[in-house]
C-alpha cells in the first residue's frame, strides 16, 4: 500500500473490494464489465487492480480504480473508473499516477490505452499525463459500435 497523504492511499485490490469497484463500474460505464470478468483479473499473475481510497467520517472509501496488465516492457492500461460522487477531484489522476509508477517500477517502456472517441474527459486527463493519441480502433467498443483512440505513454 502507498500512502499518499493522510486523506487519500492506494493500495491494490482483494476480492472483498469487489461490490464497492463493481458499483462504481456499473455508475461509471454504460457497458460495464461482469463481475467475473473483474474476478479473473485477480488472478492472473500479469494483471494488477490499483484502487484509490479517501478517508471519510466512516472509515476508507474506493473512489477510483484502474485495471491495468504487465506485460514484457508495456503497461497495458485495460478500465480506469472514479466514482461519479467524486469525479473531476482528481482521484483518477492518482490512481493513474501509480499505474504508471508501477510500470516504471517493474522497468516497463511503454503504456497504452484505448479510450472512447467520444470521452473528452479521459482524452484529456490521459493527454495531460503525457499519453499521445496514436492511432484509431474502427467500432471498438461493442455496445454500440464507436470508435477508440489508441493512445501511447513512452515511460
Amino acid at each position: 500500500m502507498r500512502q499518499l497523504a493522510p486523506t487519500f492511499r492506494i493500495r491494490k485490490m482483494t476480492i472483498g473490494d469487489l461490490p464497492a469497484v463493481m458499483a462504481i463500474e456499473h455508475q461509471a460505464f454504460s457497458n460495464p464489465w461482469t463481475t467475473e470478468m473483474v474476478k479473473k483479473e485477480l488472478t492472473q499473475d500479469w494483471s494488477t487492480v490499483l484502487l484509490g481510497e479517501a478517508i471519510t467520517p466512516s472509515g476508507w472509501v474506493i473512489r477510483a480504480f484502474a485495471i491495468f496488465w504487465l506485460v514484457a516492457d508495456e503497461v497495458h492500461v485495460l478500465n480506469v473508473a472514479t466514482d461519479g460522487a467524486v469525479r473531476r477531484q482528481g482521484f483518477g489522476r492518482q490512481v493513474m499516477e501509480a499505474v504508471l509508477e508501477t510500470g516504471r517500477a517493474h522497468k516497463c517502456r511503454i503504456a497504452t490505452l484505448e479510450v472512447r472517441r467520444s470521452n473528452e474527459a479521459a482524452q484529456k486527463l490521459y493527454g495531460s499525463l503525457g499519453f499521445k493519441p496514436v492511432g484509431m480502433r474502427p467500432a471498438y467498443y461493442q455496445d454500440d459500435r464507436e470508435d477508440a483512440v489508441i493512445m501511447i505513454l513512452d515511460l
